[in-house]
């Protein structure tokens, strides 16, 4: 009896450790971000201007009930994009760089890092560059179009209708963003500064693309931005990979380059006469490590990487100008989904800013 007595208590006690073990794996993430966590470059930021506009959108008419029945009825605009801009006091101005965010994220992703470094908007814009942050269409500050969920719960529609809001779980992210195969376990070169993960949980918001009848009004605005900057490096990220080869399909004289950083996949099968167009503009598609990871969905970021090499490799038959950096082979290890704000970010901007010094001309 006493021995068995003394089993069972042996057995709670790993219970209890395992449950002590995993708590002490996330309790880190609990920790808020103050403003005493940011690591404020010590060289004032000189700027020649610095706030926000929108571009794009239609304006449309809804009744009282689709307004959410405070209001009465009247005209709302829809599917304009926000951007936030800053612009150097430089002497030297140098090509503006738009920054487009991925899936269930906003502008968010290129500004502060979660463990208080420095972001692309800033470190672009210290090396002379204006930077145009956006929150795509029905994303973040650029707002959604409400009324079919209104329609919707006053019966006007069926509830299959209803348009899913998605989100990544602080679990999922681990392995999807490739900072390790399991939650609270990170691979052990990884550049992700982990434990700030709570922060990147907060990043999160619902993804509304799906109340878009489709992606065209986010290349819509993204032309017009590019044509109201005379010119413009689109950088997409994951979800919007595909994002600056559709605008340049439809504004292909202002989009001067593209630097595509972990792209999601290639969607649309491009034409000759597509190809022969982007070809025209300086293209490099940047992936990270660890691409075989299950993602544990219906996604592979090695699938996503072959099929932009191959997208690479008919752009340059057209005799486009197109590079893939896959970092490993450039001896640069452990870089997640979210290379911008991993540990050697500073670093593969560098490289990004000296290929655009390299190959994009005004």
């Amino acid at each position: 009896m006493k021995t068995k007595k003394l089993i069972q208590k042996m057995k709670g006690i790993k219970t209890t450790s395992l449950i002590l073990c995993a708590f002490l794996a996330y309790s880190q993430f609990a920790m808020a971000q103050r403003f005493s966590d940011i690591q404020i470059q010590k060289e004032p930021l000189v700027l020649k201007s610095v706030g926000s506009f929108f571009v794009g959108g239609e304006s449309v008419s809804q009744t009282f009930e689709e307004l959410g029945g405070f209001t009465p009825a009247g005209h709302i605009t829809v599917n304009q994009m926000y951007v936030n801009y800053i612009i150097p006091a430089s002497e030297t101005v140098k090509l503006p760089v738009v920054m487009i965010h991925g899936m269930a994220l906003t502008g968010k992703t290129w500004e502060t890092t979660p463990d208080g470094r420095i972001g692309w908007n800033e470190y672009f814009v210290r090396k002379g560059h204006p930077v145009f942050v956006v929150d795509q269409v029905a994303r973040g500050r650029s707002g959604f179009n409400q009324a079919i969920f209104n329609n919707i719960r006053n019966g006007k529609g069926n509830i299959t209708e209803q348009p899913v809001m998605r989100r990544f779980s602080d679990e999922h992210g681990w392995p999807n963003f490739r900072i390790g195969e399991k939650p609270g376990e990170s691979f052990l070169d990884t550049k992700y500064p982990v434990d700030a993960m709570n922060e990147l949980s907060k990043q999160g918001v619902p993804d509304l693309n799906s109340t878009l009848p489709n992606l065209v009004f986010n290349y819509k605005a993204l032309a017009e931005l590019s044509s109201q900057l005379d010119g413009a490096i689109l950088m997409s990220h994951s979800q919007s990979g595909g994002y600056p080869h559709e605008t340049a399909l439809l504004e292909n004289a202002n989009v001067k380059a593209m630097v595509i950083i972990e792209p999601g996949g290639i969607w649309n099968n491009y034409t000759d006469s597509d190809l022969q167009k982007l070809a025209k503009i300086p293209i490099v598609v940047i992936f990270g490590d660890y691409l075989d990871v299950s993602t544990g969905v219906n996604h592979s970021w090695r699938t996503a990487y072959e099929q932009y090499n191959s997208f690479i490799q008919k752009v340059n038959a057209a005799d486009g100008k197109a590079e893939m950096w896959f970092l490993p082979e450039k001896g640069i290890r452990g870089n997640s989904h979210m290379l911008m704000q991993d540990t050697n970010h500073l670093e593969i901007a560098d490289m990004i800013m000296c290929w655009i010094e390299k190959n994009v001309t005004k």
